[in-house]
């Protein structure tokens, strides 16, 4: 049995301006499932990044283009996906040219291409792409309550 959640649906145009009008809405569907002043600004940054990604490499060089937000709101987390169906890009290729900073790299040449895929997966609990046919990414917040972070199975061995 599929566990009951409900879900919210925005389509933007591919441009810069409208991905305030997201944050707007996810600030508002994660405060109303409870997550924290912190945990909403995180979310907000990370979303943001996923559009910008979309609206900066989707579609290049097309005048008109989509972008897909879809919100399930669980009871014990927040799933977001933002899709497009413009050309798609190698995760593994994108990780392998990200990393820490090292000392002996000059400022100037600090890597940006696939910074917003680190922030994104340094703020949400878990982070899925599928780019078989343009990109779709799933990024995933669960709800903190009391403090208690969700143990992903692990049994602690510190008594």
């Amino acid at each position: 049995m599929q566990e009951p959640f409900d879900f919210i649906e925005i389509k933007i145009p591919a441009k810069p301006e409208y991905v305030g009008i997201v944050r707007l809405s996810i600030s508002g569907i994660a405060n109303r499932l409870g997550f924290s002043f912190e945990e909403i600004e995180d979310l907000k940054v990370a979303v943001s990044e996923a559009i910008t990604n979309t609206v900066q490499h989707a579609y290049q060089g097309v005048e008109e283009g989509e972008v897909t937000i879809g919100f399930g709101l669980y009871h014990d987390r927040l799933e977001v996906m933002v899709a497009d169906r413009g050309g798609s890009f190698d995760l593994s290729e994108i990780k392998q040219d990200i990393g820490p900073y090292r000392p002996e790299e000059s400022i100037d040449g600090l890597r940006e291409s696939g910074f917003g895929l680190f922030l994104i997966e340094e703020l949400m609990d878990k982070l899925e792409i599928n780019n078989d046919y343009g990109v779709i990414v799933i990024m995933t917040k669960h709800l903190h309550k009391n403090g208690v972070e969700p143990n992903d199975g692990e049994i602690s061995t510190t008594q």
